[in-house]
């Protein structure tokens, strides 16, 4: 059953109570992410997440994880382009611990000078992991092309060069910022009782009263253009995309359908045309991201170096011709398919937390997984058709190739076969 109520500083709180389970789990989200830094200051929603957890007023880093792992939970944290978040996960019966233990990392970390020096360290090992893994560092690279090297187009990461120069005075003026009670929603879900969890939840973060100075800016220009970057490596790896749409679209799950007939899942046409009948790439799919204000629509592979101008022809024909040819079987099977995976992703009390959060974050409102299928049943033929003429069109596509390729091989080749 879910519930919204607000906390005594007017934070709001959504709860979704799940009996059956006996797990709960409590999320704090703070509506800031790399999307918001300044570029010189570049990564540091994602540090400040880090220097969080190295120690509070009354308990040291050593004292937190083994707290945690005594209770048999999960405390961590993680940030996005446009979220930082901090979560606890516990048995029911640790419910009042876990979320002292909580609050307590959120309210009175003292982000000690001496762990900001070895954090950079730690943070710059993580940002070679990304770049030493190249199926997933081209997504930075992707978005890099299409937003620009601000906002959106920014690294979570961030940079060697901005980490370097991080202080103290640099976190705190981030938490004064943007930590504000009008920057935060709570999340909840899981065995819990919903009176007792507002009265602990008051009881710890009731007090919170950080001012908050949320700026949120223009919506990024979508930047239509072809960029390599060419590295000595076994395969080549590229992104392909157009302009999407933002998280509260009407059109967002006529979007969802259109993504799973492309290239989600083994029987989609990129994988079956591109993998399964040519044999010219072990990984291909398509992808949705979608922000407050504007979107992607995706096309990742890896493929051999010989084979990239044909991959990428493939990839736009098969895009050109989709509003022309799909059809109402293959539309009833991306429903059931999509309607199957969202279902499915919502079997933890942790995927439904994040996902009762993003809702409160980007809809103001809850939606019950019957709504959610009865949109997706409600989806007509006409309206994916209409859809993908309105998305794929030459004026809002890009690319990014990152591998042993040069530029000029590729001269003209969204003109070629694009729509």
């Amino acid at each position: 059953m879910f519930k919204k109520e607000h906390l005594s500083n007017g934070v709001p709180v959504v709860m979704e109570a799940l009996k059956n389970m006996r797990s709960v789990v409590v999320g704090l989200w703070v509506k800031v992410g790399s999307r918001n830094e300044p570029s010189e200051k570049n990564g540091i929603s994602h540090f400040l997440e880090h220097m969080f957890f190295k120690g509070t007023r009354k308990r040291t880093a050593k004292d937190i994880a083994f707290e945690t792992d005594s209770l048999g939970g999960e405390l961590n944290a993680f940030t996005s382009r446009e979220t930082t978040t901090f979560y606890i996960k516990v048995l029911d019966e640790f419910l009042e611990k876990g979320l002292e233990l909580l609050s307590d990392v959120f309210l009175n970390s003292l982000f000690p000078e001496e762990d900001i020096e070895k954090e950079k360290k730690i943070i710059k090992e993580e940002i070679k992991m990304v770049e030493d893994t190249p199926d997933d560092y081209i997504h930075d690279l992707f978005n890099q092309t299409i937003w620009g090297h601000s906002g959106i187009g920014q690294p979570v990461l961030g940079r060697r060069e901005t980490i370097r120069i991080f202080t103290r005075d640099d976190l705190m003026a981030h938490i004064r910022k943007y930590y504000g009670v009008k920057d935060i929603v709570i999340s909840c879900a899981g065995n819990f009782d919903h009176m007792h969890l507002m009265a602990l939840l008051n009881k710890n973060l009731g007090n919170l009263r950080r001012g908050s100075e949320p700026e949120r800016g223009a919506p990024p220009g979508f930047q239509s253009t072809m960029h390599v970057f060419s590295k000595q490596l076994s395969e080549a790896h590229l992104c392909l995309g157009f302009k999407g749409i933002h998280h509260a679209s009407k059109d967002r799950y006529s979007l969802f359908t259109l993504n799973t007939i492309l290239g989600a899942g083994v029987s989609s046409r990129l994988f079956q045309e591109i993998r399964e009948k040519r044999g010219l790439a072990y990984a291909i799919y398509s992808f949705i991201a979608s922000y407050s204000d504007t979107g992607l629509w995706g096309i990742y592979a890896g493929v051999s170096r010989k084979k990239v101008r044909e991959v990428i022809e493939l990839i736009l024909q098969e895009m050109h011709h989709l509003k022309d040819t799909i059809t109402e079987s293959e539309l009833q099977r991306a429903k059931n398919q999509l309607k199957g995976n969202i279902i499915l992703g919502l079997e933890s009390t942790s995927s439904r937390m994040n996902n009762i959060a993003r809702q409160e974050i980007y809809h103001g409102r809850y939606f019950s997984p019957k709504e959610i299928m009865d949109e997706v049943d409600s989806i007509t033929l006409k309206q994916i058709k209409d859809l993908a003429e309105l998305i794929i069109r030459k004026d809002l596509l890009a690319l990014t190739i990152y591998g042993p390729v040069q530029e000029e091989s590729l001269k003209g080749i969204l003109d070629e076969k694009g729509p």
